[in-house]
């Protein structure tokens, strides 16, 4: 088919490799401008453009797609299909009705859950049991449109956001290529209305860690927010990253170091398994100890 790729972060990339890998032709590769990273705050092309150039793909980037210019020009294309993981741009109707076969979007949750920004952050801080890809036929509201493929897939105790990422990506890679050759004849499944909850983006001020919750909470929330933004809490005036942890039996005043870095919490303790201190990569839980001397308790 001839294809509109539509994506901007990590989590798309391996979507991108799966389409030309299945011989589809990719028109163009839209996704958001290079903006300034790094510590000399020069213009950083996305991972989706930066791969699309290393495979000889067109790019554009525009800011919006609201103008008539910029929706002419994506209509020219004269698309089959459009496929969209995060891409991070609304799409307006004119845009979504260009391609023949409309806009298809890879969406990290199983909708009506977690419609919205961060999917898979949200499904772990809430202790979900599951979660999965859909691939949805787009429309004008946020992630209500009709499903054509779902998968599961279970989360682990103590999985990541990080772990999870990687996961869901080659899982929606996988089923967009078994979409597009299966479109004529998947039925679209209307979401159901009960069961819609929203996935709002990861504002960083929530990323502190709160001792005085349960202890399954607060893995949840560490290993919900890791890599990014990472949860963290004070140690004697330094911010320390925390980024996998256990919930554990334990009794103590709600921040008590009980033992190692095992941390008494609002009912039970948590482990820290991994984190990271200022200035430094991610280490084992043991290995930060031998550099850290922890005070009696953490804040």
């Amino acid at each position: 088919m001839r294809v509109v790729f539509m994506g901007t972060p990590d989590f798309s990339v391996p979507v991108l490799d799966a389409l030309v890998d299945a011989g589809h032709d990719i028109a163009c590769v839209y996704c958001q401008p290079p903006r300034p990273a790094g510590r000399g705050k020069k213009d950083r092309p996305t991972p989706v453009h930066a791969r699309a150039a290393t495979l000889g793909l067109p790019v554009r980037h525009p800011l919006s797609l609201k103008g008539a210019e910029e929706q002419a020009a994506f209509a020219a294309l004269n698309a089959d299909v459009a496929v969209v993981v995060a891409y991070g741009l609304i799409l307006p109707q004119p845009v979504l009705d260009a391609p023949t076969h409309g806009c298809l979007n890879i969406h990290a949750s199983l909708l009506p859950r977690w419609r919205g920004a961060a999917p898979i952050h949200r499904a772990i801080m809430a202790g979900d049991a599951e979660t999965g890809i859909c691939i949805m036929q787009m429309e004008a509201g946020l992630d209500t449109g009709p499903v054509l493929l779902r998968e599961a897939t279970q989360i682990g105790a103590e999985e990541t956001t990080g772990e999870l990422h990687d996961c869901l990506s080659a899982m929606g890679a996988r089923l967009i290529v078994q979409a597009l050759d299966q479109l004529p004849d998947l039925t679209p499944e209307t979401q159901p209305e009960d069961g819609v909850t929203y996935a709002a983006k990861i504002d960083k001020a929530e990323a502190r860690v709160d001792w005085t919750r349960p202890a399954e909470a607060v893995a949840r929330h560490i290993n919900g927010l890791s890599p990014f933004p990472g949860a963290w809490c004070d140690v004697a005036g330094e911010r320390l990253k925390l980024l996998q942890a256990r919930a554990v039996p334990g009794t103590g005043t709600p921040g008590q170091v009980l033992d190692g870095l095992t941390v008494a919490c609002g009912g039970g303790a948590v482990q820290v398994l991994q984190a990271q201190r200022q200035g430094k990569r991610a280490m084992a839980a043991d290995d930060i100890l031998r550099g850290l001397d922890l005070p009696d308790r953490l804040s």
